[in-house]
């Protein structure tokens, strides 16, 4: 069924629409505010505007039915109305979206035009000075209602609207664009500040070896030298023990300054030995599964210890304080390319006011600065989860 229109009241609802227009501040209420003008001349049950946005996308705001057009981007090849975004036609008129191919091909995001029964349809492009910036779309459930009378109106409206949508889309996306920025520069100031904690704890951790040096080592080896140099006679089997001991505190200084383990043979052994080392003699049951052959050793050397540090604060964390019946650490892929470390006790979780919150700011710090995704629970026990992409 032709739509049929007198020409004066057209032109009185193009000043109308034109009128709207000019109070609109974004998109979607400037659509809604001349939506009952365009259905005067249009009778519509849907109408959306599609906009080119970033390269291979299109985004859509819509009217009359709210649809996933206008809840997520869609990528252009697989818009209804390709044809006309890539200006391959002049426009689009349908009796019957459903059964046409040109808009219900393979990979289409149809879905909207047969769950609503969008059969009638006529898609025209709005442009501004000569270039093609979108397309007005405008649908009816009643199969046929639509001409190339309407295709005429509908460019009329196109026309009107193209210039304000154009602006507000222009306008919307350098407002995302500044966010997008200042996120940029917040993250890269959590870097700074992240490298600058990790800095004044690496610090302190070197003044801690240093004291446990010069505590425990150099007076072990202060004591040997006054029993080697004394006048009594050496206990050389009480002498051999004691210089046993010495190089057992001093393997253990060097092992936390320096993870040879990890160097020697791997990060799988080396996250098991620790286990073992923080749980003591305490009856603590403990695991380590590596589903990935071996991922994390393929790993920049650099991202590997970190990844190595974050499992040994995790881990010293739940022996220490969680008074935990196991521990586990799973090393497995979320996802293609995704490597996952997971630590994991079934003990008291994390306080809501813990007293000591350095260990988890320390396991922050080293997750950003490897770019990796860290999540931490303490409900049922406490679970430490980082992912990162193994291409570092």
């Amino acid at each position: 069924m032709a739509t049929k229109h007198k020409p004066l009241i057209a032109d009185d609802v193009f000043l109308r629409i034109a009128a709207h227009l000019a109070e609109g501040t974004d998109i979607t209420s400037a659509l809604e505010a001349v939506a009952d003008e365009i259905a005067e001349v249009i009778p519509f049950t849907h109408t959306d505007i599609c906009l080119h946005d970033r390269p291979g996308w299109v985004a859509s705001y819509e009217v009359g039915i709210r649809t996933r057009w206008s809840r997520e981007h869609t990528r252009l090849n697989f818009s209804p109305v390709r044809d006309l975004l890539l200006n391959d036609c002049e426009y689009m008129l349908t009796a019957d979206a459903t059964r046409d191919p040109r808009y219900t091909f393979a990979g289409a995001t149809s879905a909207p035009i047969f769950n609503h029964k969008l059969r009638s349809r006529v898609n025209v492009p709005l442009k501004v000075m000569g270039r093609h910036i979108g397309t007005l779309n405008i649908s009816h459930s009643t199969p046929g209602l639509y001409d190339i009378e309407t295709v005429g109106l509908a460019q009329h409206v196109a026309d009107i609207l193209a210039p304000s949508f154009h602006a507000m889309h222009t306008a919307q996306r350098a407002k995302q664009a500044a966010r997008a920025g200042e996120a940029a520069q917040a993250r890269e100031e959590g870097l700074r500040r992240g490298a600058l904690e990790l800095t004044q704890a690496l610090e302190q951790e070197r003044q801690r070896i240093g004291m446990d040096l010069h505590d425990q080592t150099l007076a072990d080896l202060t004591r040997l030298l006054r029993e080697v140099t004394g006048e009594e006679a050496l206990n050389r089997d009480a002498l051999a023990a004691w210089i046993g001991e010495t190089i057992g505190d001093l393997r253990r200084i060097i092992d936390t300054a320096v993870p040879t383990l990890l160097e020697l043979f791997g990060f799988t052994h080396a996250v098991h030995v620790q286990l073992e080392r923080a749980v003591g003699g305490a009856p603590v049951e403990i695991a380590v599964e590596d589903s990935t052959d071996g991922a994390p050793d393929r790993l920049d050397p650099t991202v590997r210890i970190s990844l190595f540090r974050i499992a040994q604060e995790a881990i010293n964390n739940a022996a220490a304080h969680s008074g935990a019946g196991h521990i586990t650490v799973r090393i497995d892929r979320d996802a293609p390319g995704l490597l996952t470390v997971t630590i994991r006790d079934d003990g008291c979780g994390i306080p809501a006011d813990p007293e000591r919150q350095s260990g988890i700011a320390h396991i922050r710090t080293r997750a950003r600065l490897i770019a990796a995704d860290l999540a931490i629970s303490g409900t049922e026990g406490t679970t430490v989860r980082v992912s990162l992409e193994e291409k570092q």
